[in-house]
């Protein structure tokens, strides 16, 4: 039996206003879509557009193309829903995106990729990562494409895309999605034991000064314990067997 996707409380983001740009522009994104008859540039465009978005433009390598679902999407057999599909699970986007981060981080950016927002709180990162590790990533990437919000935003035939995308300023939180380059989070370089520094051929763990002990703290007595080296005695060993009484007890007269 499935686990139910746990609940979580939409927040109010910029791809759930109504828009009202009248021209296009940064905050109205240009839309790949194969509901119409697309010449061969024309498809080409909107393959490069779904491993912009789902890949990134870091990762758009010679070694990142998949030809063969490239071939069938041209040849009409799969649908631009299956493409993305075939993107996000195929070996390259594994290796990639989930093997370098936590759940917790994958999870956010495949929802920003897939479904083109951002998550909207710690509890909807829960839910979805514990849908990653009960289904592994082939099942969590179908809920994502066969959930109402991508079908009703993209449907079958539409490349996602990352919507109402507003930038009142150039930003670290507002570079878009697909211009995030993925890498170790903070948590899970926490878990990794980073960050380190190389000094004099020694590798050390950097601990910020606020984290430091204090003066008290019994563990800064830790390691001057350790340096302690206690002197070892060769005691030797006395048994009956070994004691010459005519020696060892002197002999009285009376």
């Amino acid at each position: 039996m499935a686990i139910p996707l746990l609940e979580y409380a939409p927040s109010s983001q910029n791809q759930r206003v109504a828009g009202f740009e009248q021209q296009p522009g940064e905050e109205k994104p240009r839309i790949y879509t194969t509901d119409n008859f697309l010449s061969g540039t024309e498809i080409d465009d909107l393959i490069w557009a779904a491993y912009r978005q789902i890949f990134s433009e870091h990762q758009i390598l010679k070694s990142s193309r998949q030809d063969y679902l490239e071939s069938q999407l041209k040849d009409g057999q799969i649908s631009v829903r299956d493409f993305i599909r075939g993107l996000a699970t195929s070996d390259v986007f594994r290796r990639r995106n989930l093997e370098p981060n936590s759940n917790y981080r994958f999870v956010e950016l495949c929802v920003q990729r897939v479904l083109g927002r951002d998550v909207y709180n710690e509890r909807e990162k829960i839910a979805w990562s514990i849908v990653l590790v009960t289904k592994g990533l082939q099942g969590f990437i179908n809920d994502l494409l066969e959930s109402e919000e991508y079908l009703s935003n993209f449907g079958d035939n539409t490349v996602p895309y990352q919507r109402r995308r507003i930038l009142p300023q150039r930003t670290q939180g507002e570079v878009p999605f697909n211009l995030r380059t993925p890498r170790y989070e903070a948590y899970h370089r926490s878990q990794l034991g980073f960050p380190q520094s190389i000094w004099q051929n020694q590798v050390r763990r950097f601990t910020p000064q606020e984290k430091q002990a204090q003066e008290g703290n019994p563990s800064r007595y830790l390691g001057m314990a350790r340096e302690v080296t206690p002197t070892i005695t060769n005691t030797p060993r006395v048994s009956v067997f070994n004691i010459n009484i005519d020696t060892a007890v002197p002999y009285r007269k009376r």
